[in-house]
């Protein structure tokens, strides 16, 4: 479970890669002019927009300063990690890294993250949809060193000429990943400890009952 945990913890950076391709205004009826929508911004000037959001999501990230990531988040942003847990609100979400990244039960030690998007970010009026994938590379306080591909989906809007993260869910492999080979070795080792113990001693039992009728 903290290892699920701590696999989802920067979710959020995946969330400001994708870029939002140029989309023109919806046409209005006959002898109007189309609504007007954020298409009529520069599609560069977009781009620019989630540039600077993930750049500056990711350096937040790399410094574990959760306050410089609370103005990329809605009020009511939804984020759900592999686990299943739910945090909303950018408090439930702050108190989400505080257990990750802080004090001296701390889950995370290091990542670098490798995030990719499918394609451009599908765009609905002053909404976006963007969703890929990422390779990661994890280090935890407990020793352990491990790398894990996840699939991501994100949700933006974009209220008053600034991108808000409204929802983000990540997800990985459920039949195979690093997590669950971990476990599998553990448990080899768990029970060829117990196999080797249990072959240990019926071993002395029997050259015990061998040499008592020997004596006999």
């Amino acid at each position: 479970m903290r290892v699920l945990l701590a696999v989802t913890l920067f979710g959020f950076a995946t969330a400001a890669i994708a870029q939002v391709p140029a989309t023109p205004p919806a046409p209005g009826p006959a002898g109007q002019a189309p609504a007007a929508t954020q298409a009529a911004v520069a599609p560069e000037a977009l781009h620019n927009e989630l540039r600077k959001m993930r750049d500056d999501m990711l350096a937040a990230i790399a410094r574990s300063d959760f306050d410089a990531i609370v103005p990329y988040l809605h009020p009511n942003v939804v984020f759900t990690p592999m686990n299943g847990e739910v945090s909303r609100g950018p408090q439930a979400i702050r108190a989400y890294f505080d257990k990750m990244l802080k004090g001296p039960d701390a889950i995370v030690k290091s990542i670098r993250l490798g995030v990719e998007v499918d394609r451009l970010a599908d765009f609905y009026g002053d909404t976006a949809l963007a969703f890929g994938s990422s390779n990661d590379q994890y280090a935890l306080s407990n020793g352990m060193d491990f790398q894990i591909q996840t699939r991501w989906t994100a949700s933006l809007v974009r209220e008053n000429g600034r991108w808000l993260i409204t929802a983000f869910h990540s997800s990985a492999n459920a039949f195979d990943n690093p997590i669950l080979e971990k476990a599998r070795q553990l448990a080899m080792l768990k029970w060829g400890g117990i196999g080797t113990a249990a072959g240990a001693l019926i071993g002395v039992l029997v050259g015990r009952a061998v040499g008592r009728r020997r004596r006999a």
